[in-house]
């Protein structure tokens, strides 16, 4: 059964019980029975303020939200622990840190505790699973919940066993008498019988690092079984009796307009409903081959604008009309810095629109009974698909259930929820259970893409090769890893709009792909960074460190250096090596890799990457190996094939026959290397190394033939073309 829905709540167990209602704190206590129960208030969730800041996405509360019934951890009968999180599993792994970071302030065997993601019927409110916050900033909400339990059951312990509290320790689940052992009691035995409320209103006294026996200490995930086996679940293996599957019109391109429909054909079908609501137009069959014969049927006519701009004038289109500029930061004065220079470079970085190409496709399935409709949905965002859904079939939010399976895959992409609001209205009008899981091509038209952007650089390097000045400006993608963080005294560096808009900007939607701008801000830098070493005459790595104050960016980049055996020269000197650094959510990384170009094929076969990461304190370093791999090798494709082609609001890349991902051919030996920062809290490990993957890899490709590649994705084409300049 699938650790992310509660078992007495798991859509298997039947329709009563599946679609009971839990709008209040009563119900929420009646429903998971006696044992101790921890609130925490929303409003005093500071971190879900700043975390929303840092997405640019406002946290809201209204009227109506029961903003009381925030359970974080309930300690059972049995001895059990559940967690509730609103947070979701995609593969980034917190369905084991998190536990792990209960399990050890409560002092319970890991094994022990049990989580429940993305139900907002059943976890606190949460913004979103996205820009490797959930670590950072609920993390500590949890394990202060977790601390402030084991602090009631030690009150408990101390009122059955008769003992001061100052006299107890807790270990394993249970207390017991440090003068007197056989004088104990289980949290179990303690928590029977009861319902113990208690709300966080002070902070807790937190484990020290050294303390540690659970967190720190590398964890099997514990979805691996379940999802190497196939018996995870995910939003389209959900099945529910009398369900339909619905096929959905679909418009040839963005911003067409139906003009015609007729669906007589489809409505002739044996087994065919049809319901065609203002522009929601689709057909439904409890077979879903059958669904998609009869879509087949159906003739509709589109009124489909002009194409204005495509994938080759995107960038003039960009630059034309972008909004006014946002000074990020400055320093010194660039007219002075200009005087002082020997020599200057102006170079413009280019990336194209990237697809999240997630495995898994937009996936939902409604149901409506009793007035309340339950949905489960493939989403990062459960409390916004819920608003989403309500708004959509006119039901209050009380009335609308979320939960969240496995989501097999994400990037930001699963932040909207088209698919829940579409299979949330059939729902309603068809009275039956309702599954929307889109096609490949469905999911490639109405991804939102990581935006098409451009970078302008102007900078200088005095007679000795010091960094002189820095003018930068970064258009479309944000400033997210935009600010530089080398010495140089004279500096300004600009944002012309983010990488969500504003709207109507891109010929479609936008927005936040796996560290949203950094991957753009990154490239264009470090690109940078080595061409000036270059015209230096000083070895890359040590050019950084003479241009480096920061105690951990020098300690990373030190420890990449280290464990590749850099030996120092200046490039091009024909090794491959490229050298890359970067910060994101609070990580910083390292990167260096060895590359071989085929210059006749203008191919490239990265051999091997050496990652170092700082990310403070670890609590699955296991996990935050693999989620390095990961970025490392899915950075491979945005550096090197992926691109979305598209003309006006048509897209041309619909399915994997065009658009290239990773291969296994492709991946490099990998070496990740945790550099260890226990004085700092836990920081995002979900996206930092993919900060650098177009810089590192440009890099290692300059370092080889003397190219010097200024867009992203590096194709072959690209490659030989560059190759010509030299």
């Amino acid at each position: 059964m699938n650790p992310n829905l509660d078992p007495a709540l798991d859509f298997q167990a039947g329709p009563e019980s599946a679609v009971s209602a839990l709008a209040s704190r009563r119900d929420f206590l009646k429903r998971v029975g006696g044992g101790v129960i921890v609130f925490v208030t929303l409003g005093d969730w500071a971190f879900a303020q700043e975390a929303a800041q840092e997405a640019a996405r406002p946290v809201s509360v209204r009227p109506g939200l029961p903003t009381d019934f925030n359970a974080f951890l309930r300690i059972g009968e049995d001895g059990r622990v559940t967690c509730f999180t609103g947070k979701i599993e995609m593969g980034q792994g917190p369905i084991t840190s998190l536990p792990q970071m209960v399990a050890e302030e409560l002092e319970v065997p890991l094994d022990s505790v049990d989580i429940i993601m993305g139900d907002t019927d059943l976890c606190p409110f949460d913004m979103g699973t996205w820009g490797s916050m959930t670590t950072r900033f609920f993390g500590p909400a949890l394990r202060a919940a977790a601390a402030e339990a084991k602090a009631v059951l030690l009150e408990l312990g101390s009122e059955s066993l008769k003992v001061p509290v100052t006299q107890l320790t807790a270990q394993d689940g249970v207390i017991f008498d440090r003068q007197d052992n056989g004088r104990r009691i289980t949290y179990g035995q303690l928590t029977k019988g009861q319902k113990i409320e208690r709300h966080l209103t002070v902070k807790p006294s937190l484990k020290d690092v050294s303390q540690f026996k659970i967190s720190g200490k590398p964890m099997l995930r514990r979805d691996a079984r379940e999802k190497v086996t196939g018996k995870a679940q995910f939003a389209g293996d959900i099945r529910l009796p009398g369900m339909l599957y619905a096929k959905i019109l679909r418009p040839p391109a963005h911003g067409a307009k139906l003009q015609s429909v007729d669906t007589a054909a489809a409505r002739a079908v044996a087994g065919i409903q049809v319901v065609q609501e203002g522009d929601l137009v689709a057909v439904l069959h409890e077979q879903p081959d059958a669904a998609e014969k009869a879509l087949e049927k159906i003739k509709a006519g589109f009124d489909v604008p002009p194409a204005t701009v495509d994938d080759r004038t995107i960038f003039e289109h960009l630059l034309r009309v972008a909004p006014a500029p946002k000074v990020v930061t400055q320093g010194g004065d660039l007219a002075q810095g200009q005087a002082q220079a020997a020599r200057s470079f102006e170079t413009t970085y280019l990336n194209s629109y990237v697809a999240h190409a997630a495995i898994e496709t937009h996936a939902a399935l409604a149901r409506i009974e009793g007035g309340k409709a339950t949905v489960w949905v493939s989403t990062q965002n459960p409390f916004g698909a819920r608003e989403e859904i309500a708004r959509a079939i006119g039901f209050a939010i009380e009335n609308v259930r979320v939960i969240t399976p496995f989501v097999g895959g994400g990037f930001g992409g699963k932040t909207f929820n088209l698919q829940a609001v579409e299979a949330a209205r059939l729902a309603k009008a068809t009275g039956r259970p309702v599954q929307v899981m889109w096609s490949r091509e469905e999911e490639f038209f109405h991804d939102t893409f990581r935006p098409a952007a451009v970078v302008k650089i102007r900078s200088g390097i005095d007679a000795a090769g010091k960094m002189a000045f820095w003018d930068y400006s970064v258009f479309c993608a944000g400033d997210r890893g935009a600010p530089h963080f080398y010495t140089i005294p004279h500096h300004r560096t600009a944002a012309s709009g983010t990488f969500q808009g504003p709207p109507g900007l891109h010929p479609f939607g936008v927005g936040a792909w796996r560290a949203p701008g950094n991957n753009t801000n990154s490239f264009a830098r470090e690109s940078q960074i080595e061409l000036m070493a270059a015209a230096a005459g000083i070895d890359p790595v040590e050019y950084r460190l003479q241009h480096l104050t920061d105690p951990r960016m020098i300690r990373v980049l030190k420890a990449a250096a280290e464990r590749f055996g850099w030996t120092p020269a200046v490039s091009p000197s024909r090794r491959g090596y490229g050298v890359a650094c970067g910060i994101d959510a609070g990580s910083y990384v390292a990167t260096i890799a060895e590359a071989a170009v085929n210059t006749e094929q203008g191919t490239v076969q990265v051999k091997r990457v050496v990652c170092a990461q700082e990310m403070g304190v670890v609590i699955n370093p296991a996990g935050a190996k693999i989620q390095m791999e990961g970025c490392i090798t899915m950075g491979l494709g945005y550096a090197l094939a992926e691109e979305v082609h598209f003309k006006g609001g048509a897209i041309l890349d619909t399915n994997f026959d065009t658009y290239s991902l990773p291969r296994f051919s492709w991946v490099p030996k990998i070496e990740s290397v945790l550099v260890e920062a226990n004085d700092i809290p836990p920081q995002g490990g979900g996206e930092p190394a993919i900060v650098v993957m177009g810089a590192v890899v440009a890099n290692a490709i300059a370092d080889a033939t003397g190219a010097r590649l200024l867009q992203l994705p590096m194709t072959p084409d690209r490659i030989k073309a560059a190759l010509k300049k030299v």
